[in-house]
């Protein structure tokens, strides 16, 4: 039987992680459409599709220095601003696409995102530091409503529920909660309540953090869109940043996520955010529509 006229082209993708925070990679360079909600949800599902956290899409640079523009889609089809393990995974896919052309990228180079451009630098077995930004703390910038200025802690209610979280933006928002034990952390009833709590009119990230020494923090995330993932990038920075302006940790600090370990520097208030961490591929294929 011939082929239908209305079939589509099989979609090829890169499945990788980064500390366990899972994607599938999109190649969309040259103008490529950008994926549909629905491809996205498809691609995402863990008994009918790929499975993953995120899609994202390597794109052409925004006219920038930059060798290449990364998006990102969340599980449920909606678009996010920022993703760091997906960060360091978009600069380990150009570096194999480069070698498989025949070319080298330098040690260190630029990567545009939906919120700013990423210096990037390779630290040898598919561990990358990415240059993540500078941690914003003004309720304006995260989004965070019904609160004038900046505190250590801020509180909303919600029926009879008080919660108590450090606030901030990594170019997305995130709420910190810290917590005793992040294993017996509430993550599964406190998060979905702050995400649909009206101060975040955008929703929000929430992190359960547990101080486990000055160099060291455990860590566990429930992303928009997506639920509690194994890792999130800009979450450790997120929960490194508000502990570190508390003074309960050090200014260079080990946040140890389910999936994995995740190094973060920031000298000082002023200064810019670093994270490093690893990379994986899983497998390639074809995603047939």
């Amino acid at each position: 039987m011939a082929e239908s006229v209305h079939a589509r082209k099989p979609v090829r993708f890169s499945k990788m992680h980064g500390a366990g925070n899972d994607f599938v990679v999109l190649d969309l360079r040259g103008a490529a459409a950008a994926p549909s909600a629905e491809l996205c949800r498809a691609l995402a599902d863990r008994h009918a599709g790929v499975g993953c956290d995120q899609i994202l899409t390597v794109e052409d640079p925004d006219g920038s220095d930059a060798v290449a523009r990364y998006r990102i889609w969340n599980a449920d089809g909606s678009s996010s601003q920022q993703c760091g393990n997906g960060a360091r995974c978009i600069a380990a896919w150009l570096v194999r696409d480069a070698q498989a052309s025949g070319r080298a990228l330098a040690t260190d180079f630029l990567l545009d995102s939906p919120v700013r451009t990423h210096a990037v630098t390779q630290l040898g077995e598919g561990r990358y530091r990415i240059v993540m930004g500078t941690p914003r703390f003004a309720p304006a910038s995260i989004p965070l409503h019904g609160f004038p200025g900046a505190q250590d802690e801020y509180v909303v209610e919600h029926n009879d529920s008080v919660f108590t979280f450090g606030a901030v933006s990594m170019g997305n928002p995130h709420a910190v909660i810290e917590v005793e034990d992040v294993d017996a952390a509430p993550v599964e009833t406190v998060a979905p309540m702050l995400q649909a709590h009206s101060a975040f009119p955008e929703s929000v990230n929430v992190g359960f953090a547990q101080v486990q020494s000055r160099q060291r923090i455990r860590l566990r995330v429930y992303e928009r869109g997506v639920g509690e993932t194994l890792a999130c990038g800009s979450g450790a920075c997120a929960a490194a940043a508000v502990l570190m302006r508390r003074g309960r940790v050090d200014r260079d600090v080990t946040v140890s996520l389910p999936g994995g370990d995740l190094q973060i520097s920031w000298p000082a208030d002023d200064a810019l955010l670093t994270m490093s961490g690893p990379t994986a591929f899983v497998f390639e294929g074809e995603w047939n529509q």
